[in-house]
């Protein structure tokens, strides 16, 4: 389904869409880098359904089946790398909070006025500024595997950003998936392998489906522009929760704490074994602290 809000056009499902749903609690999932909605595994979204909420998932910007971006200006990614590091600002075509106004434009237009907000990755830098920025709107916080984005964190791995950079640079379907195979071993979760083919058959179905190479670009560049969220997120006041797995290679364990530490009254879990994916076991630990959680906050 397809909804107009911030001057774009949004890709989005909605558990909710028969009007069954519509006294109950909303949900908003909001996916990663480069990620389309169909990465929220399909056990995670109904585990909410049967748990008594109605679920929304939506592709961000420049991903997927919402609006992209080509027509904006190009910006290479290791050039802006090396203004960053010179202490100089990285240009982007539009900002994270952009895209927190698109998640907020989509409850607008379908009604809702207030939703427990569940981010993954940059889903979750996303979620923290949807909480900071419009309080109003967000019941709760649930930020995974995410960060505050405060300056002197530890980042990805060298070997795991140099392969995001190659994936940056595919655009063959072939090419696409040997590098996203290599990218989720580089960042799975070790004590939770994914069965191979089934990682395979998700791969190809996000590639054909609605895959921008050139949108993660400016995805990262947004991500790597937003310098000031660290300092808005003792604005949050709702109730939040940060989980974040011990193995994480991409966004290492401290940007987890790092992001409970400047929200008030956050509560943080930490995952041994769990990196920076969502197979099955690590979708079970995340919904026995998230249901929960969530069942206390009902949104009256």
């Amino acid at each position: 389904m397809k909804i107009q809000t911030n001057g774009i056009t949004i890709e989005y499902e909605d558990t909710g869409a028969s009007g069954g749903q519509a006294d109950r609690p909303a949900v908003l999932l909001i996916m990663g880098l480069g990620m389309q909605l169909i990465a929220w595994p399909d056990a995670f979204v109904d585990a909410l359904v049967d748990a008594g909420f109605r679920v929304l998932r939506h592709d961000n910007r420049d991903c997927g089946m919402s609006d992209g971006f080509g027509h904006a200006p190009q910006r290479h990614l290791l050039w802006e790398t090396l203004r960053a590091r010179l202490g100089l600002r990285i240009r982007s075509p539009y900002t994270v909070q952009d895209m927190a106004e698109d998640a907020l434009g989509l409850l607008s237009a379908l009604g809702i006025a207030r939703a427990h907000v569940i981010g993954a990755s940059m889903g979750g830098m996303i979620a923290q500024r949807m909480a900071a920025t419009a309080p109003q709107a967000v019941i709760s916080l649930t930020s995974i595997m995410s960060s505050s984005g405060a300056r002197g964190l530890p980042g990805p791995r060298r070997e795991v950003l140099q392969g995001l950079w190659r994936l940056s640079a595919q655009h063959g379907e072939a090419g696409l998936l040997a590098q996203s195979l290599g990218v989720n071993r580089l960042v799975a979760s070790p004590a939770f392998p994914q069965d191979e083919a089934t990682l395979r058959e998700r791969i190809l179905l996000g590639l054909r489906r609605g895959y921008r190479p050139d949108g993660l670009v400016r995805q990262i560049l947004a991500v790597g522009a937003d310098t000031e969220r660290a300092a808005l997120l003792s604005r949050i006041a709702c109730p939040t929760l940060v989980l974040h797995g011990e193995a994480d290679p991409l966004l290492p364990i401290e940007c987890g704490r790092d992001t409970a530490r400047r929200i008030p009254g956050a509560r943080f879990v930490a995952f041994p074994g769990m990196g920076h994916d969502l197979p099955p076991g690590v979708v079970t630990l995340l919904l026995g602290e998230i249901i929960p959680f969530l069942q206390r906050k009902n949104g009256n």
